[in-house]
């Protein structure tokens, strides 16, 4: 416990002397600044520290001192996963592997002068910036709906608080009462993502509210893994899950938290718990920092770099780099070719060709998982889709649990490939 304190206190010195002066570029280490300790931004940091051997000052950004995952706190919803089991620190990070972890937020980005503002207050330069802030939710993209009727209606899309706030709500609701989920038109973070919580929820309210209904309002026509959730639906929650698409009215939802009633295709609806999943957008930063095209990043897919600026690596959520889904898997995968492409440009090491993979596991029932995933290629302009693969109608119980079990080894194996 020592060696960790006298780490920290070296770091916190460190912190305060790297903000108060200006970076003289002609000395000392290069300097990479990573904004957002998730999935991305985690793993970029590790892997520049390690692989570098000290030959770099890798400076992560990241306003929350305890990580919560979005990626499987669908699981959590339905009490197949403790909330303290997605919690990640970055203790490791800083001890094991040097780098500078700055708990506050990054508001602005001067790409001028290769500098960015702390809401603390003081500059951090840079020779490399990395931007993996995750999602932010574009304003008025639900009718009646804003950030400030969170507690009322949860969104529950970025993890922490959010999550345990829908859980309370589902515990507390009355028997044989709705739930509705309001899903998001794409593009947007995790494509399984509301379908796995509808199939969470329900696997929850029929253990402790079994008469209660769900009514999932989509402004899709279509969803990622359609035939295997609805084959799940009906398979584990018959008569349960009502989905109302976009030519029933499902693209014009109206939601009131204040009176507990959402509206459809006019009609007023009653609910006795509503989540909501706006449309989404890169994150602030990313718009401060003057990137941004429709709400996304535009970047190159060998590296992704950012179209406007070379300086700047976009990865994960933010990034509209082509075919990849925008996941925690597509994130950490980035991570490591933008790591590859930063070290080398800055140390002269050896780059490596770009290889991007995902997979993304969603859990229909307990002991039934089903997956997605493909390989990636840096193609003409953007990330391309290679081999793919999906699980298929009418697999076995047997092939359905050990693809679950599966779900939950590759959770361990990548928190500890982001944090160590």
């Amino acid at each position: 416990m020592a060696m960790h304190r006298r780490h920290f206190i070296g770091a916190a010195f460190a912190g305060a002397a790297l903000i108060s002066a200006p970076m003289l570029r002609a000395q000392g280490r290069p300097r990479v600044v990573v904004v957002g300790g998730g999935a991305g931004g985690a793993t970029v940091a590790r892997y520049l520290a390690k692989d570098s051997a000290g030959a770099l000052d890798v400076v992560l950004v990241e306003p929350n001192r305890v990580y919560r995952s979005c990626f499987f706190s669908n699981l959590a919803l339905a009490d197949l996963r403790s909330p303290a089991s997605l919690e990640h620190r970055y203790d490791r990070l800083a001890a094991d592997y040097g780098i500078t972890v700055l708990h506050d937020r990054a508001v602005a980005v001067d790409r001028a002068r290769r500098e960015v503002s702390l809401g603390a207050g003081g500059l951090l330069a840079y020779d490399k910036l990395v931007l993996a802030p995750g999602i932010d939710f574009v304003p008025g993209s639900v009718a009646g709906w804003s950030e400030a009727d969170a507690e009322v209606f949860p969104h529950a899309y970025r993890g922490g608080a959010q999550v345990d706030l829908l859980r309370a709500q589902l515990g507390a609701m009355r028997q044989g009462g709705t739930f509705a989920l309001v899903a998001p038109p794409n593009p947007y973070r995790c494509p399984p993502g509301p379908y796995e919580r509808v199939s969470m929820v329900a696997s929850l309210l029929g253990r402790i509210n079994p008469t209660a209904k769900i009514l999932l309002l989509d402004p899709k026509a279509t969803f990622s893994k359609q035939a295997l959730f609805e084959e799940g639906w009906a398979r584990h929650y018959p008569g349960v899950v009502e989905r109302i698409g976009p030519d029933a009215g499902g693209a014009a939802v109206e939601v009131r938290p204040a009176a507990g009633e959402i509206v459809v295709a006019g009609a007023v609806v009653r609910v006795d718990v509503c989540n909501v999943i706006p449309a989404q957008r890169a994150g602030a930063i990313a718009e401060a920092a003057g990137l941004t095209e429709a709400g996304w990043v535009p970047v190159e897919p060998l590296a992704l770099a950012s179209k406007a600026d070379p300086a700047v690596h976009v990865l994960g959520d933010s990034a509209a780099q082509g075919d990849m889904p925008k996941s925690g898997f597509s994130a950490n995968s980035q991570a490591k070719v933008v790591a590859n492409a930063i070290r080398a440009a800055l140390t002269g090491s050896r780059a490596f060709p770009p290889r991007y993979t995902n997979t993304c596991w969603s859990a229909i029932a307990p002991g039934d998982g089903v997956k997605v995933g493909a390989s990636y290629t840096a193609g003409e302009g953007k990330i391309a889709t290679g081999e793919g693969f999906i699980s298929q109608v009418g697999e076995t119980a047997e092939l359905r649990a050990a693809t679950y079990a599966e779900s939950f080894a590759w959770y361990d194996a990548i928190s500890e490939d982001i944090f160590g």
